[in-house]
């Protein structure tokens, strides 16, 4: 081989070389692109934001009787059927009049005794009246005689009222209703002795149709109440204890704020009146509670997903859109995948699990992240996957 050659082969090895070595070590050092993070967005909107405070209530009934037997006797028979509805008046039970009945007619037939011989002592007077004016007897034998005449008008007001005393406890043989309510379950069978001393009674009756829901605030929430209660605009909705999906049970209206605060919990106690109609609301059961104290109005909200805690308090991440292709109409102006996201602190309002408003760091139209935020860092490239949706801020229908 001759010399030029030779070198012109020693170039190229050397070339290749190079080549190779750039080609290794540019790969060992380039660091691959982080791909797009997908996350689900929400709208900052304005709306009509209805507040309202929560609390745990305690269903109780409208009105509760314990049925109990006012005199002794045998009971001889029941009747209406537990958990049944019995109405103001309904016959409920019987015990045994006989005895009764005896006693008012033994104090009916003394009665017509001593009324006779009160007849016979006006007569008497009478004629008394006439001899004396002949002077036939003494003025002390008259006197005597109006002493019985008042002894027997005594008499007779005992007989009335023994007689009415008879009365009473012969319609106390009847157990009528004194409301209308529900039943519960019967204590005593027909067949023994009932006494008023008879533990737990026959049965006890409430009334579901109107209920209360009893239930307690922290006392910095009175002056909201109250202001509540003076424009009328208490309306409190009782809820399912499911949190994240709540069902409406009912609509009622707060009906008493208790006069004095726990001095032990610092908490007023509170009862609401909701009509059940659909006898969802049973007494002793516990509910969610949701009081409406007032509405703000055209205020921003975001879905409460969106918010995120860090060490210098709320904060929210906001998708900053990339540059949009030309030529896109005004009507298609959909985020490209290499969107980034931004952290901006935020101080936020009132707040419940669907949505919460923001005093100030966003601005309507913002787009936040409601899901996949865990991953999330500022500067961050996302992709959204799904459209954009507005925040919740439609309040309960009422």
């Amino acid at each position: 081989m001759t010399q030029p050659r030779r070198i012109l082969a020693a170039l190229l090895i050397a070339i290749v070389g190079l080549l190779i070595y750039r080609l290794v070590h540019s790969s060992r050092g380039a660091k691959p692109a982080r791909p797009a993070i997908p996350v689900r967005v929400a709208t900052a909107t304005r709306a009509n934001v209805p507040l309202s405070l929560a609390a745990i209530g305690t269903v109780q009934a409208y009105r509760t009787v314990t049925i109990e037997p006012m005199i002794t006797g045998p009971l001889t028979t029941v009747d209406f059927h537990q958990g049944h509805v019995v109405h103001q008046g309904q016959l409920l039970a019987t015990i045994d009049p006989r005895p009764y009945k005896a006693a008012l007619e033994q104090a009916l037939a003394k009665e017509a005794q001593d009324r006779a011989a009160y007849a016979v002592a006006q007569g008497t007077l009478k004629r008394y009246d006439l001899l004396i004016a002949q002077h036939y007897i003494s003025a002390e034998i008259v006197a005597q005689q109006k002493a019985t005449i008042a002894e027997d008008q005594a008499l007779l007001a005992q007989d009335r009222a023994t007689i009415m005393t008879a009365r009473t406890n012969l319609s106390y043989t009847d157990i009528r209703a004194p409301i209308t309510g529900r039943t519960g379950l019967l204590n005593i069978n027909a067949g023994n002795i009932v006494t008023p001393a008879l533990s737990g009674g026959i049965v006890t009756i409430t009334t579901l149709q109107p209920i209360y829901v009893v239930f307690s605030l922290p006392q910095q929430d009175l002056p909201q109440v109250q202001a509540a209660m003076k424009s009328q605009t208490s309306l409190v909705t009782a809820l399912t204890g499911l949190s994240h999906h709540p069902t409406v049970i009912d609509h009622g209206r707060l009906a008493v704020l208790n006069n004095v605060i726990s001095p032990t919990t610092g908490t007023l106690t509170l009862k609401a009146r909701f009509p059940n109609r659909s006898l969802a609301l049973w007494p002793g059961a516990f509910v969610n509670i949701r009081l409406a104290v007032r509405t703000e109005h055209n205020v921003l909200v975001v879905p409460s997903l969106a918010i995120r805690q860090g060490p210098a308090g709320p904060f929210i991440y906001v998708v900053q859109p990339a540059h949009t292709r030309r030529g896109l109409g005004a009507a298609n102006k959909r985020p490209r995948p290499e969107d980034t996201v931004a952290a901006l602190p935020v101080r936020l309002g009132f707040s419940n699990e669907h949505i919460t408003v923001i005093k100030a760091g966003l601005k309507a139209g913002d787009q936040v992240v409601v899901a996949g935020g865990s991953r999330l860092r500022p500067h961050a490239r996302v992709r959204i996957v799904s459209s954009p949706r507005a925040a919740r801020t439609a309040p309960t229908k009422q």
